[in-house]
């Protein structure tokens, strides 16, 4: 589940492994670029963390960011 904190939406994923959130990341990766907007995120092992916010509005949530997490939980 998505939570706004400090002007982003973050969320943390969980896999089974690399290889499983590896993938998912490449899934993100795709979407990011339909969307042209690329999150911020990390991938340890088998968690990946996504914050999500709009550069160009300040650094602030914007409709940008819902929608692309929309289409991000859709992945799941």
């Amino acid at each position: 589940m998505w939570q706004e904190e400090k002007n982003t939406l973050h969320q943390s994923f969980t896999f089974a492994d690399f290889s499983e959130a590896f993938a998912f990341m490449l899934q993100v990766a795709l979407l990011a670029e339909k969307h042209n907007h690329h999150p911020t995120w990390t991938n340890t092992w088998n968690k990946v963390e996504i914050w999500l916010s709009t550069h160009d509005a300040g650094n602030i949530v914007t409709e940008k960011d819902r929608k692309l997490a929309q289409a991000i939980d859709k992945l799941k």
